[in-house]
């Protein structure tokens, strides 16, 4: 299980963030947050719910709070051979808003294809009209 502070880190990378612009967000030093990082000072409660907001994520993923009902998803879980669902979610929020409109009409479309086992297509009842 991940500590906070290597949540952070990969965050911060994954965004391409130095820990200045992190820490100006927050309004530490920057030798602070660094501090937060590499485990040389604890991380207060009042920064988890700012980089929560700064990072577009909840305070459970960055608590590595595992949940196991629906509606609560694990982002750092493994989702497809060595993709997590962040990777997932992250590669959805750069795509344009066509492209996000196209994917889900796909993703309508596939579950279809599962729910009624024709390739996506609704079959009509005997006496159904269009």
């Amino acid at each position: 299980m991940k500590e906070l502070r290597q949540m952070i880190r990969e965050l911060r990378e994954d965004h391409d963030l130095s820990q200045k612009t992190v820490a100006e967000y927050l309004n530490v030093k920057q030798q602070t947050y660094s501090n937060y990082e590499n485990g040389h000072r604890q991380i207060p409660a009042s920064v988890i719910a700012p980089l929560a907001s700064f990072y577009n994520v909840s305070t459970d993923y960055l608590l590595n709070v595992k949940r196991g009902r629906m509606g609560s998803v694990d982002l750092g879980s493994t989702y497809l051979a060595d993709v997590t669902m962040y990777d997932v979610m992250c590669d959805i929020q750069r795509l344009k808003p066509i492209g996000r409109s196209h994917l889900y009409s796909y993703l309508q479309y596939l579950t279809n294809s599962e729910k009624y086992g024709d390739g996506g297509v609704k079959k009509k009842k005997a006496g159904e009209s269009s």
